[in-house]
C-alpha cells in the first residue's frame, strides 16, 4: 500500500515538472491585443565592409634627439616640454669658460705665426737684394777677367758670394713657407676654437614642439648625451603591427580609417599608408606599418590608436535597437507571423547607427515590432 501511494506520488509530482517546463515557451499575441507594437519595421539584410584592427601608437613623424658636441657643464636649460621652438632658438647652455681660453690660446698662436710671417717675408726681402747684388758683382767679375782686368782668385770670391747669397735666398724663401704654413694651422685652429666655442649654446636646427627634457642645470654634457627631445615632423602618424596573413590588404598611399579614443568625437580620422616595414617582427609574425595622420586638435604622440584594416565585405542583420527587449540576460525582438506577433528570442552583436546586428534569431525580411516611442 505503501509502495502504491509512494508511486502515485512520484507520477505526480513528475507531471507537475512537465508543466512547469512548458510555461518557458514565449507566448503568441494575437493581433489587436493590448500587447501589440506600437509600430512596426521590416528587417534589413545590408552588406557592410569588414575590418580588422591592428593597434598601434601614435607616434611623431620625426624625433630630433639634441645633443652636446663638446663636454661642458650644463648652466641653463631654456625649454620645457611642450614648448614651440623655431630653427635657430637657443635651447640649452653650457659652461663657456675652457672653451673661451682655448680660443684666446688659439688666437695668441695665429698673431704669433702672423709675426713670424712678417719676418721671414723681411728676410727674404734682404735675401734677394743680397742675391741681386752678389749676382752683378759676379757677372761683372766675370766679364773683367775675360778682358783680363782682374785676377781668377777675385772671380772665385765674387762666385762664392753669389752661390752663398743665392743659398740664403733659397732658405730665406723656405722660412716664409713655413711660416705661412704655421699661420694657416693657427687659423684653423681658432677657427675650431671658435666652432667649439658656439656648441657651447645649443641651438633648434629645425622647428618643433620640446616633447622630452633630459637635463637640468648642474649636469654634464658631452656628446652622445640626449639633453632634449624634439619633435619636428610637423604632423603625427600612426605606427601599428599588422599580421603577416593580413598585410596583403594593405598598400601604400592607402586611404585608411583610424580611431584614437582618447579625441572627442566618434568619428574616425583617416590616415595615408606612407610606409610598410619589408620585414616581419619574427616573434609576432607582424609587419610595421606608418600610416600619417591628419592635424587634428588634441592628438599627441603616445597616444593609443587603432587602425582598419579592409578584408572585403559580409551581409549582417539589422534592427532598430528599439526592437530589441532586454528581460535580464535574454533578448527578444517581437516577430509578425499567420498567427499574430510572436517574441522570438535573438542574439545581438555590435552597434551601427542605433541598429543593431542581430547574430541568431533572424534571417532578413521578418517584420518586428518596436517599442513605445520607436520610429520606423
Amino acid at each position: 500500500m505503501k509502495n502504491t501511494i509512494s508511486r502515485l506520488s512520484l507520477f505526480i509530482l513528475l507531471v507537475l515538472c512537465l508543466s512547469a517546463c512548458g510555461a518557458d515557451e514565449a507566448p503568441s499575441v494575437k493581433h489587436g491585443q493590448a500587447n501589440d507594437p506600437a509600430s512596426f519595421v521590416v528587417v534589413e539584410r545590408i552588406s557592410l565592409p569588414r575590418l580588422h584592427e591592428a593597434v598601434g601608437t601614435v607616434k611623431a613623424k620625426t624625433d630630433t634627439r639634441v645633443e652636446a658636441q663638446v663636454t661642458g657643464r650644463v648652466l641653463k636649460v631654456l625649454v620645457r616640454p611642450g614648448d614651440t621652438v623655431k630653427a635657430g632658438d637657443d635651447l640649452v647652455v653650457l659652461d663657456s669658460r675652457a672653451s673661451q681660453a682655448r680660443l684666446e690660446r688659439s688666437r695668441q698662436a695665429e698673431s704669433s705665426a702672423s709675426s713670424m710671417v712678417s719676418q721671414s717675408r723681411d728676410v727674404l726681402a734682404a735675401a734677394k737684394a743680397a742675391f741681386a747684388k752678389a749676382e752683378s758683382t759676379y757677372k761683372r767679375m766675370s766679364t773683367l777677367h775675360d778682358q783680363k782686368v782682374v785676377t781668377a782668385e777675385e772671380v772665385e770670391k765674387a762666385e762664392s758670394a753669389y752661390l752663398q747669397a743665392k743659398a740664403g735666398l733659397g732658405q730665406a724663401e723656405q722660412g716664409v713657407a713655413a711660416a705661412q704654413a704655421r699661420a694657416r694651422e693657427a687659423g684653423k685652429v681658432v677657427q675650431e676654437a671658435e666652432i667649439g666655442l658656439g656648441y657651447t649654446t645649443i641651438k633648434a636646427q629645425e622647428s618643433g614642439e620640446v616633447a622630452k627634457r633630459l637635463a637640468e642645470p648642474g649636469d654634464l654634457a658631452f656628446p652622445g648625451k640626449e639633453l632634449l627631445s624634439l619633435q619636428t615632423g610637423g604632423s603625427l602618424q600612426l605606427e601599428a603591427m599588422v599580421r603577416e596573413s593580413l598585410i596583403s590588404q594593405v598598400r601604400l598611399g592607402d586611404s585608411l580609417s583610424v580611431i584614437v579614443s582618447a579625441l572627442d568625437g566618434t568619428e574616425p580620422l583617416v590616415g595615408t599608408v606612407d610606409e610598410i616595414e619589408p620585414l616581419a617582427d619574427p616573434v609576432t609574425r607582424s609587419f610595421l606599418v606608418q600610416v600619417r595622420l591628419p592635424v587634428v586638435p588634441g592628438l599627441y604622440p603616445g597616444m593609443f590608436g587603432r587602425l582598419m584594416v579592409p578584408l572585403g565585405e559580409e551581409e549582417i542583420i539589422l534592427v532598430p535597437e528599439s526592437a530589441v527587449v532586454r528581460v535580464g540576460q535574454l533578448e527578444t525582438v517581437m516577430v509578425k507571423t499567420e498567427a499574430g506577433w510572436q517574441s522570438v528570442y535573438v542574439r545581438t552583436g555590435e552597434v551601427h547607427d542605433q541598429r543593431v546586428e542581430i547574430l541568431s534569431g533572424l534571417s532578413g525580411g521578418e517584420t518586428v515590432g518596436l517599442a513605445v516611442g520607436g520610429g520606423q
